[in-house]
């Protein structure tokens, strides 16, 4: 029997910031009411996401830091059209996000943009270019 990925949990230094974030992208957060430093969402199709502050996760992770460089995981959300990307682009950065590829038609057919959320993971957006 193979395993279901059923969940994806961040690493996250400021809550709050982070929840802000993604907020921006239409993820409704919920703060665990037995720990503040424990958030999930649930997305339709059965995927959670959730983020736990570094000291919250340390404990259970021995010699665990903070990786240096590129995001090495991308979380990627699709928009209708080209022009929501660009416009979530904007807003994002606009807002004080660090944008890490501008809007662009990619050769694969999408138009792509990344930003990095408050603690550098990359998060993609796209959508289909139209063809025709």
């Amino acid at each position: 029997m193979n395993p279901t990925l059923n969940t994806i949990d961040i690493v996250v230094s400021d809550m709050r910031a982070s929840i802000g974030f993604y907020a921006r992208l239409g993820l409704e957060f919920k703060i665990d009411e037995h720990s503040p430093e424990h958030a999930g969402c649930d997305l339709p199709g059965g995927l959670h996401v959730m983020l736990d502050t570094e000291s919250f996760r340390t404990p259970f992770l021995p010699g665990w830091r903070a990786p240096d460089g590129g995001p090495r995981t991308l979380l990627c959300f699709e928009f209708e059209t080209p022009a929501g990307v660009d416009a979530k682009y904007a807003e994002l950065t606009q807002a004080g996000y660090r944008g890490l590829a501008e809007p662009f038609d990619a050769f694969w057919g999408m138009r792509y943009a990344t930003v990095a959320d408050p603690d550098g993971n990359g998060v993609d957006l796209y959508a289909a270019v139209p063809t025709g």
